[in-house]
């Protein structure tokens, strides 16, 4: 069962959600047919809990927003892009450990 502190972005809101975001935003990008998505999502739960009040943290379907994912080039998922200020910060490809995106976040 996914966190309540994860959000869920479209096409429409990517843009109130993320790049308008006064904190740092993690952004999962997903699909639900993807195997290690499925093996990233606990990993991303853990994190919006964590860390909740300091960062946002959400996921965005590649299916379901494909202006988006088009934007920022994902081409292969499970891909999670972080945000500060409106803008790209890191990136990382693949299945990553909660160590590597908390060091992604720069918390």
């Amino acid at each position: 069962m996914a966190s309540q502190n994860v959000h869920t972005l479209t096409d429409e809101n990517f843009e109130s959600e993320v790049l308008q975001s006064s904190v740092p935003v993690l952004v999962d990008f997903t699909a639900t047919w993807c195997g290690p998505c499925k093996a990233l999502a606990p990993i991303v739960d853990k994190i919006a809990d964590d860390f909740q009040g300091k960062v946002k943290v959400a996921k965005l379907d590649i299916d379901s927003a494909p202006l988006t994912t088009r934007k920022y080039g994902v081409r292969s998922v499970p891909t999670v892009i972080v945000f500060k200020g409106g803008e790209k910060a890191g990136q990382q490809v693949g299945l990553a450990s909660r160590d590597k995106l908390v060091q992604l976040l720069g918390l």
